[in-house]
């Protein structure tokens, strides 16, 4: 790996340069260059189309560029794929731009820190480097870091990666001038600089972002007067107002964004004029709002049927806000979640009700939406409790020099009358010219020239930046065939929400993607076995992660389907599946997938004949993987817990992108998984790590290992991220409830999940755990009314019958009935509702525990009895030990032999993980626990195990019966 910083030697005019590794550059007093000695070219399985390696020419290095710099580098060390990435930006260090290039320490982020981590994968990476710089107050995930410190963390990290493993196979070289044009070759993308080179590139990402502050509103006497400040985050811009001694004093903010909060703490400070009075006028008057002092999760709205027009949309918006408010006494969540759902609402809207948005509408949202950090909110509610700044709707009409420095401002108030103001300055708060096409850019200008008929990009709505295809430019004639592409505020036209570190980095990484893919495609093997370039024609379809199908296009559409709601835990999986079958008869995968899903996730399917119709297909038309698929699903069908487990693991040991195979082997609320054991089950998630990277299905499943780890901070934001790119992942989802759970947010956690469930998460399967869930939240809080309704609605029978009936229903009863005094509904229908041989033959140790329960809790004791024995003469360890155990203790409850049932639960609880489920899950045996030890008199040791719970997490039920144990010891 080779990295070259601040390189800035000039070539002649008109000089044509093919960069070569930043090695091949020789250095100056300027340049700073960090050499590893470079391994050899990486083997590659098909011949390259060029002889040399291929080059990605990123314009800007700002903190769009910086993020795609870095990612192309992850991305390309995880295939092994050589890249040289070139950063082209005048400025002298990469990862500032004007969002991050400011040194005053007031000026903060306007995302808690938890957000703002540059790796999808790691939301907690940013909090961790903050937490090593500063470990005493470094690890808020809440905190609101200086934007100073979060442009060194870019950089930081930005160099680590490429003097890193990815540097094995990317170089990164930093050019310090300005890109002035760009033109197509029939090899790649030519990019002109000011200072006279011609950068050969294979690709072209353009990230420059919005480069400069507009202010067509400023009459001409004031953009020529040297009082006029046009783009306070200029270098040095805001140092000769802080000096001024000699005009008036008070200055003049046009705009009254987030911009105009960082400049008035900058002009307010002790390093200013203590008569000093900063007026910030806009044409709504409007500071933006506070972030709440803690985080609360984002309610995210299911906006299918909000319509396609303006109005029925803001409509729905606001009745969104209105209910998220209504149930959780604050709107952030509301706009939080909104937030996820705008690029998708902003795509319905025509022409003209997006213009009719921007115009009309957009100020009350960023007010909403772009919110001050608690602290600066504080330090601007005190100037403003002073005098020291004053707010005013208003907009300048003109401007005129006073005899001893400074201006007199005449100002359109909003009462349809006029004032005027005597100031030193006028700072333009404004932000940057959202037109492109008047910004007078070169690089900008010139991609919007016509050249053969056509032009690189076109402009997307209120010249707002450009139009693409999922980043990749798209051209006046509507083709994406040049490689260029775009992020950020250049496609705020067609998202709207793009301005954000949060949609920045995750599109930052789809474009790294999509540019190694094309200049650097993988080879993809036939149907024949033989490799080819990426780019084949005759390659396959792909699955969701990319990997082959052996199926028509029409048939691998259907089967995605399938599996992307079986990512998302929704239901019906199985109906798109047969879609496909029936596309396409000899889809052997499809057929398998149908059988599996029948077996072990109570699909709809013929088991059997979807098995056989598998084996019989893949036997002319499948490939290595698919056909060890088949034998896997063949296996699972004839003995799920030994030889079956076998299989998959085989099998995922060289296929650990194959989504069924790894949906199948990890123990969730859809699949048993191939271990009841806890730290396998672990292994078995962190190790896949490698095969999926950022991908949120995978961070989803990861998030919900680090809350069984008891790592509920690190849980929270890998469930958060993963929601943030898919709303409806029920995996997310059940990581944060149980991560609510654990850490005592049960009202908030129960406002939550409601509004998911309602939302998102409408077409969710195990809806009956979800619900249970939030029982638990409501029996926690003690209020066991809201229990009831909640289980005689969404939790009896026959709402809920099968297996789900014993793990979520006879458990939520029996634990109702072991913590409070109050009837629960009835067991026995519970009971009924389940098939005998599962209460009574269960086959597993986490069913076989649950059938024990609800037997305890319908009295059924002769039954608890024969299940015992079954256990003890099981060939399942944990059955044969721990759960007959639980058994036996349940049974000398029930006859009130309390002293034994608490030897029996002490034995057991210490070795009960073996069983496999979550902590929350298990607890139910502890609650029987405390209830056997008030029973037989013990109430000082059910004092302490209460006391060490409500240490882990507050309970408001656990603290009423601490409350009444002390009332008896005493």
């Amino acid at each position: 790996m080779r990295v070259a910083r601040n390189v800035s030697p000039r070539a002649a005019p008109g000089q044509r340069e093919t960069l070569k590794p930043s090695g091949d550059l020789k250095p100056d007093l300027t340049t700073i260059v960090t050499r590893v000695s470079a391994p050899p070219e990486p083997r590659c399985l098909v011949p390259a189309p060029r002889r040399t390696r291929p080059t990605v020419v990123i314009v800007g290095a700002g903190a769009s560029g910086t993020l795609v710099a870095l990612h192309l580098a992850r991305t390309a060390g995880g295939r092994s794929t050589a890249v040289d990435v070139v950063l082209v930006d005048p400025a002298d260090r990469w990862g500032r731009g004007p969002s991050f290039g400011t040194t005053d320490d007031q000026h903060l982020l306007n995302v808690p820190a938890a957000g703002m981590s540059v790796l999808p994968q790691d939301p907690a990476h940013f909090v961790a480097w903050r937490t090593r710089e500063n470990p005493e107050n470094g690890s808020d995930p809440g905190a609101f870091a200086r934007r100073r410190e979060f442009a060194r963390y870019l950089d930081e990290t930005l160099t680590d990666t490429y003097q890193g493993p990815p540097g094995d196979f990317a170089s990164l070289t930093h050019l310090r001038t300005r890109a002035v044009a760009l033109r197509r070759t029939t090899s790649g993308m030519v990019v002109a600089t000011a200072d006279g080179r011609e950068l050969d590139a294979d690709a072209v990402v353009v990230a420059t972002g919005l480069p400069a502050a507009g202010h067509a509103w400023a009459p001409e006497a004031l953009t020529d007067s040297a009082f006029f400040v046009p783009d306070p985050w200029a270098p040095g811009a805001l140092d000769v107002v802080r000096r001024d001694r000699s005009g008036p004093g008070d200055v003049l903010l046009v705009g009254t964004g987030l911009t105009a909060v960082d400049v008035a703490l900058s002009l307010t400070d002790a390093g200013n004029r203590e008569d000093r009075v900063v007026r910030a006028i806009s044409r709504n008057g409007r500071f933006p709002r506070r972030h709440a002092t803690e985080l609360k999760l984002a309610a995210i709205p299911d906006v299918s049927d909000w319509g396609d027009d303006l109005p029925s949309i803001l409509d729905a918006a606001a009745r969104h806000l209105a209910t998220v408010r209504r149930d959780s006494g604050d709107w952030r969540p509301g706009a939080d979640g909104l937030r996820f759902q705008v690029s998708t609402l902003w795509d319905r809207l025509s022409e003209s009700d997006k213009l009719a948005f921007a115009t009309e509408h957009a100020g009350a949202w960023n007010v909403l939406r772009h919110r001050m950090a608690p602290s600066s909110a504080a330090l601007v509610a005190g100037l403003r409790d002073t005098g020291r700044l004053v707010l005013d709707a208003g907009s300048v009409l003109g401007a005129e020099p006073l005899p001893r420095g400074g201006l007199r401002v005449r100002v359109a108030t909003g009462d349809d009358s006029q004032t005027s103001y005597d100031v030193g300055w006028v700072v333009n708060c404004t932000g940057p010219r959202a037109d492109i096409r008047t910004l007078g850019d070169p690089f900008l200008d010139d991609l919007l020239r016509p050249r053969g008929g056509a032009a690189l990009a076109e402009v997307a709505t209120a010249g707002m930046g450009v139009r693409t295809r999922n980043g990749r430019l798209v051209d006046t004639e509507g083709r994406t065939d040049a490689p260029v592409w775009t992020l950020g505020a250049l496609r705020r036209g067609e998202l709207w929400e793009s301005t954000a570190v949060p949609e920045i980095r995750s599109q930052a990484l789809a474009v790294a993607t999509s540019v190694l893919d094309t200049v650097a495609p993988q080879p993809r093997r036939l149907a024949d076995g033989r490799l080819v370039s990426g780019h084949h024609p005759a390659a396959r379809p792909r699955d969701p992660l990319g990997l082959p199908l052996s199926t028509t296009a029409e048939a691998a559409a259907a089967y995605n389907a399938g599996l992307e709601r079986l990512m998302r835990l929704q239901d019906d999986v199985e109906v798109p599946l047969r879609e496909a079958v029936a596309h396409d008869p000899d889809f052997a995968l499809g057929h398998a997938t149908l059988a599996l899903l029948g077996h072990e996730a109570g699909a709809d399917a013929d088991v059997q004949a979807s098995l056989e119709a598998a084996q019989r297909a893949v036997v002319t038309r499948g490939d290595e993987r698919e056909r060890s698929l088949v034998d896997v699903v063949a296996h699972r069908v004839r003995d799920v817990r030994h030889k079956g487990a076998r299989a998959l693991m085989n099998h995922l040991a060289t296929h650990p992108r194959d989504i069924l195979a790894v949906s199948a082997a990890v123990p969730t609320i859809a699949f048993s998984g191939v271990t009841d054991v806890q730290q396998e089950a672990w292994d078995l998630v962190e190790g896949l790590a490698p095969a999926y990277g950022d991908h949120w299905w995978y961070i989803s499943l990861l998030a919900f290992t680090r809350q069984d780890q008891g790592r509920f901070e690190e849980a929270g934001l890998l469930a958060e991220s993963a929601l943030s790119c898919e709303p409806s992942s029920g995996h997310a989802v059940h990581a944060l409830t149980h991560v609510m759970y654990e850490t005592g947010q049960h009202e908030s956690g129960r406002v939550w999940l409601d509004h998911w469930v309602a939302e998102s998460g409408r077409s969710a399967s195990h809806r009956a755990h979800f619900s249970w869930h939030a029982a638990l939240h409501e029996l926690a809080l003690g209020d066991t009314e809201a229990v009831r309704q909640r289980y005689y609605s969404q939790l009896a029978p026959p709402t809920v019958t099968g297996v789900r009936a014993l793990i979520d229903s006879g458990s939520l009863l029996w634990r109702w009935r072991m913590t409070t005094s109050e009837a629960a509904p009835p067991v026995q229908p519970v009971l009924d509702a389940v098939d005998v041989d599962l209460v009574e033959r269960p086959q597993t140790p986490f069913v076989a525990l649950h059938a024990a329960i609800t037997l305890a809790g319908a009295d059924e004791h002769a039954r608890l009895a024969a299940l015992a024995r079954h256990c003890r003469s099981s060939s399942e360890p944990a059955v044969r030990t721990v759960v007959a155990t639980v058994c036996d203790a349940l049974l000398a409850a029930g006859e009130e032999r309390w002293a034994d049932a608490v030897a029996l639960l002490d034995d057991v609880l210490p070795v009960l993980v073996q069983v496999g489920g979550s902590a929350a899950q298990r607890e139910v045996v502890e609650e029987t626990l405390l209830y056997c030890l008030v029973a037989v008199g013990a109430a000082e040791r059910a004092g302490a195990l209460l006391d060490a719970r409500l240490e882990r997490r507050p309970s408001p039920l656990d603290q009423r019966r601490r409350g009444d144990l002390s009332v008896t010891v005493g």
